[in-house]
């Protein structure tokens, strides 16, 4: 049974996302990793904000929609923002997420992590050939984030947010 994770790869510069991001998509094209969906979030230093960017070219069965990023995202880095009240309403989603295996502490971790001046790469995969993936990576310097989901919370959260 192949376990998919959601892995944030947290990068020191605005555009090391986007650069490890070719790698990632290199070893997919290789099958050295099924890559299921993919986000991107920049924060150039300056900014008030990030950032986000989901791949459009990700239509296969597993492509989440635009939905999950943005709610994602938005409970990510909008919240600190928006006050109370919507802070609320926000953590009523965030039980949901935690039901599809995207705990308040991923999100938490990824919110105290992913600041001005840095970049990170959202993955959704399953099947990577381990010690592959981390040679490909090797030159890129990023602190992993990662959430294992169970089949079960895999299929919620393709269910609540799949593309029709």
């Amino acid at each position: 049974m192949t376990m998919t994770s959601l892995t944030v790869l947290k990068f020191e510069s605005a555009d090391g996302a986007e650069k490890a991001l070719g790698v990632i998509e290199d070893l997919s094209k290789r099958q050295l990793i099924t890559l299921h969906d993919a986000a991107i979030v920049t924060w150039p230093e300056g900014k008030k904000k990030p950032k986000t960017k989901q791949l459009a070219n990700m239509t296969g069965a597993g492509a989440l929609s635009g939905a999950f990023w943005g709610m994602l995202f938005g409970m990510i880095f909008l919240v600190p923002f928006l006050g109370m009240a919507f802070g609320a309403a926000m953590g009523a989603m965030a039980g949901s997420l935690a039901d599809v295996g995207i705990s308040t502490d991923f999100i938490k971790s990824v919110r105290s992590k992913v600041t001005e001046g840095t970049s990170a790469l959202f993955l959704m995969s399953s099947n990577a050939v381990m010690d592959k993936v981390v040679e490909a990576m090797k030159d890129f310097k990023f602190e992993l984030i990662a959430s294992n989901l169970s089949k079960e919370q895999e299929e919620k959260l393709r269910e609540a947010f799949a593309e029709d």
